[in-house]
């Protein structure tokens, strides 16, 4: 019964998570334009940064310590909210386009902006959780 609670709750930010990223990386793409993967950067980075602010509260034993925000938040929402997949695929994409320095790029600005971004996040939440 204890795992079919936590799926709830993984399934229920899973919704919230999953309909975030659409909408925004639709709305970074309809504004920018998709030559670059932009949308998929701004929500992994954007992720990156929350998911920080969450394993601060957990490390200070706040409310993110406990089992069922932790499924609903990390899990659910940011999870499906984040996307290595699309990262992925756009990258692969890039290459196969024969635009090396855009697949490149792709790949660190992702890799140090998302790093960049969690921990960011993790200061910024150590301040406030403790």
């Amino acid at each position: 019964m204890d795992t079919i609670i936590g799926a709830m709750w993984v399934a229920l930010g899973s919704i919230l998570g999953g309909t975030a990223r659409f909408w925004l990386s639709g709305v970074v793409a309809r504004r920018v334009g998709e030559a670059f993967p932009w949308g998929t950067m701004v929500v992994n980075v954007s992720g990156a940064f929350l998911l920080g602010i969450l394993g601060a509260s957990a490390a200070g034993h706040g409310i993110f310590a406990a089992e069922r925000p932790w499924q609903f938040a990390a899990i659910g929402i940011l999870g499906t909210y984040t996307t290595v997949s699309s990262f992925s695929l756009q990258t692969l994409s890039l290459a196969r386009d024969g635009d090396m320095m855009r697949a490149a790029g792709n790949i660190a600005l992702s890799l140090s902006l998302c790093l960049v971004a969690v921990a960011a996040g993790f200061a910024a939440g150590a301040r406030v959780f403790g």
